[in-house]
C-alpha cells in the first residue's frame, strides 16, 4: 500500500483470476479530485451513474436485464466512451456492468466507490457482514463508512467532478432503500435521474407515483419526487422498448449540454 498524504491510501487489487486492479482509500470527500488524479481518471467526459439492485434484485430480474445491459447500456457506454460509476461490489446491477463490460471486451472507465467497512478486498479472507467487490471494475475508491448509503454523497460528487460541464445521468434500475438515497444525492448535484419502468421495486414506485400522481406513497418518497418533478430532474424510461429506442434515447441525454433539461413534460409535474 501506497501512502500519498494523510488522508489518501493507494493500492493494488489482485484478484482471482489475476486482473490487476487500482484503488484508493479516500477519508474527506475533498481529496476527491486528488484522488481522481492519482487513479489517472479523466475529467470533462460523459458520465453515468449506475444504480438499482444489489443482494435483493433477484435470479429472474438479473436474467431479464442482462440483454438489457449486454445490448444497450454496455455498448452505449463503450461507444461514447463514458465514466460509468457505481457501488462497486459484486452483485446485482454492478455485477451485470461489469460481466458485461468483460464480455463485451469494452474499454470504457468503471470505477466502483463503496464504504472500506462493508467490503472485503481480494487479498483478505471475508468478514461478516462484508461483501467482495466485482473483478471487472477498473477502479475502485473505498470511503469512510460502516454503513451502506454512506457512499451515496461521495459517488454524485465524483460524477459531478469527473463530468464537470460534460453530460451526465443517473440510471435507476429496480433498487430499495441505498438506492433511494443514490437518486436524493443525485438530484442534489443536479444530475437528472432516468427511471427505468418495469424493472421492479423502488423503480416502478416512482413510475407508479409520476403516472398516478393521485396514488398514496411512502413517506420516504415525498421529497425525491418533489425535488425531482418540480425541476425535472426525474424521468420515465420504459425498459422494455426495443434496444434500438433504449439505445437511442440513451444516447440523446447523454450528449446534450448537463444539468436538468427543461421543463416541458407535463408528465413530471409533481401535483402532490
Amino acid at each position: 500500500m501506497q501512502v500519498l498524504s494523510q488522508r489518501l491510501h493507494r493500492l493494488s487489487l489482485t484478484f482471482p483470476k489475476k486482473q490487476t486492479v487500482p484503488a484508493i482509500c479516500v477519508y474527506h470527500r475533498v481529496e476527491l479530485a486528488t484522488a481522481l488524479d492519482e487513479l489517472g481518471l479523466r475529467r470533462s467526459r460523459p458520465t453515468l451513474v449506475l444504480t438499482g439492485g444489489a443482494n435483493h434484485l433477484g435470479q429472474q430480474a438479473a436474467r431479464r436485464l442482462k440483454k438489457f445491459f449486454r445490448q444497450c447500456l454496455v455498448p452505449l457506454a463503450e461507444e461514447l466512451q463514458l465514466t460509468v460509476i457505481d457501488g462497486g461490489t459484486d452483485s446485482g446491477v454492478m455485477r451485470l456492468m461489469g460481466q458485461g463490460r468483460s464480455a463485451h471486451k469494452a474499454t470504457f472507465p468503471l470505477v466502483g466507490v463503496a464504504p472500506a467497512c462493508k467490503v472485503h478486498l481480494p487479498q483478505d479472507v471475508p468478514s461478516s457482514g462484508t461483501y467482495p467487490l466485482e473483478p471487472h471494475h477498473t477502479h475502485f475508491i473505498l470511503i469512510p463508512g460502516a454503513e451502506w448509503g454512506t457512499e451515496s454523497p461521495w459517488i454524485a460528487q465524483l460524477a459531478t467532478a469527473i463530468a464537470g460541464t460534460a453530460p451526465s445521468l443517473t440510471i435507476l434500475i429496480n433498487g430499495g432503500s441505498v438506492s433511494l438515497i443514490d437518486v436524493q444525492a443525485s438530484l442534489a448535484e443536479h444530475r437528472p435521474v432516468c427511471v427505468m419502468a418495469g424493472t421492479g421495486r423502488l423503480a416502478d414506485e416512482i413510475a407508479t407515483a409520476i403516472r398516478s400522481p393521485h396514488t398514496p406513497i411512502r413517506p420516504e418518497l415525498e421529497p425525491v419526487l418533489q425535488a425531482g418533478c418540480q425541476a425535472n430532474g426525474l424521468s420515465l424510461m420504459d425498459w422494455s422498448k426495443p434496444t434500438r429506442e433504449l439505445v437511442a434515447a440513451f444516447r440523446e441525454r447523454l450528449t446534450q449540454s448537463s444539468g436538468f433539461p427543461p421543463t416541458n413534460n407535463p408528465n413530471l409535474t409533481n401535483p402532490r
